[in-house]
């Protein structure tokens, strides 16, 4: 259905999740609309919804007027979840209703940036390949280990499309787009945003620290690659030294001069980091996510922790939760 172009229009319900992320919603609707406006006709149709049927507010304080997902769902063909901030358990229960009713009557599912993770928790996405946005994926893999969870900047598996986040969201309908009208329809859709390549769904992600490293010399970036495999199960610094092919003296002297860091303690800030995203995205307990950042005690992992986020991890997550 969703790449069947005899299938017209194609029809979205966009379900907004409180604190929505605006960019990622644009950047599914404004591709279809374009590619109506080139096509001369209506190929593709869309709705704003909510649980209640409501007006939400995105995550930027605007806010779009919705219908109810009930309704709406008697005529569209794909429900995509748009995700932004971490809900609360209150929230998330109408959603994962709404998203479990769609897919009994047989509509596909679709997430944006951070609503795989409600997708998921809804029981929709096992066997299927998903992705989400690079900050979320630690959290999503330690909560579901039986995911097909790529680093991918989109995935369409099937009945299920999931993007990054971003500009993401455009590539992903523009290769919709793609697959539906051929490549001319749909690099004409892009030309008009500025839009210089359309992105396979098979690239990968780049956080700010990857791309950070990206011009840095080869050896710290197979370091930094061995640190970033290994952060439950930390290694010597010598042995990733080894498995980089330089000495461990090397390695600190590369560390020092380009990164102004020495490799201990950037790796104990990788940790940290991955400590910090499930902190914001998960309700694990300290425990658990020191052990998950590859540390031996609570008290050990809050001392570094402070550290590098002058915070300690009680402190963030109480802060991530409320905005603060």
């Amino acid at each position: 259905m969703l790449l069947n172009k005899d299938h017209e229009p194609l029809r979205f319900g966009f379900l907004l999740a409180p604190r929505f992320s605006m960019m990622s919603l644009s950047s599914a609707i404004e591709p279809i609309r374009v590619a109506n406006r080139l096509l001369g006709r209506k190929a593709f149709d869309w709705c704003t919804c909510s649980t209640d049927g409501q007006p939400v507010m995105a995550s930027n304080d605007l806010v779009l007027e919705a219908g109810a997902v009930d309704e709406a769902t008697d005529r569209i063909d794909a429900l995509v979840l748009c995700g932004g901030t971490r809900l609360t358990a209150a929230q998330e229960r109408p959603i994962i209703r709404a998203l479990r009713n769609a897919n009994r009557r047989k509509r596909a599912i679709g997430a944006l940036s951070t609503a795989t993770h409600l997708v998921a928790r809804a029981g929709l996405l096992a066997g299927y390949r998903c992705t989400i946005h690079w900050e979320n994926l630690p959290a999503l893999r330690e909560e579901f280990p039986g995911l097909i969870v790529t680093e991918a900047v989109y995935e369409i598996d099937r009945d299920r499309l999931t993007s990054s986040g971003g500009t993401t969201a455009m590539d992903m309908m523009l290769h919709i787009i793609l697959l539906r009208y051929g490549p001319d329809i749909a690099n004409e859709v892009a030309a008009q945003f500025q839009h210089a390549k359309i992105r396979a769904h098979n690239e990968p992600q780049s956080g700010w620290r990857q791309r950070n490293l990206t011009y840095q010399p080869p050896a710290i970036r197979r370091a930094t690659t061995i640190m970033r495999e290994h952060i439950e199960d930390p290694l010597a610094i010598r042995e990733i030294a080894d498995r980089a092919g330089i000495s461990e003296r090397q390695m600190e002297r590369l560390f020092t001069t380009h990164l102004s860091l020495r490799p201990m303690h950037y790796y104990l800030m990788l940790r940290t980091e991955r400590a910090r995203e499930l902190l914001s995205y998960t309700d694990k307990p300290l425990v658990e996510i020191a052990v998950a950042a590859g540390f031996g005690s609570v008290a050990h992992f809050s001392r570094w922790f402070l550290h590098f986020h002058d915070q300690l991890p009680s402190q963030y997550r109480k802060a991530s939760r409320t905005g603060a």
